[in-house]
């Protein structure tokens, strides 16, 4: 049974990562998980990441005394949006669509 999401104490291992350190946090934890669909959703995450979206980390216990650590990545700063529409390309008026799609993929 849940019992519910508390910050991790500051002396977790998490607490000082860089933008790198969580970059490569998600490539660790998500990134052999099959499907490019999720796969997609990894490469996105570090691209967020590495231009300047927080991660969001929490300690979700349970009854049965089990711990997980969980993190997010947090809503994305202005630099990533303009680099994904960097990404897409124009709009085509004609086709009614951008040159390039890019795919923020699924979770896992």
């Amino acid at each position: 049974m849940y019992l519910g999401e508390s910050p991790l104490p500051p002396d977790s291992k998490y607490h000082d990562y860089s933008p790198t350190d969580w970059a490569m946090e998600f490539i660790s934890s998500y990134g052999q998980i099959d499907g490019a669909h999720h796969k997609a959703w990894v490469l996105d995450q570090v691209a967020r990441i590495l231009h300047g979206t927080p991660v969001k980390s929490s300690m979700i216990t349970y009854a049965n005394g089990q711990e997980e650590v969980r993190f997010e990545t947090d809503h994305p700063p202005l630099e990533y949006l303009l680099w994904v529409s960097k990404m897409t390309g124009p709009w085509d008026h004609d086709e009614e669509c951008f040159e390039y799609e890019y795919d923020i993929g699924i979770a896992p």
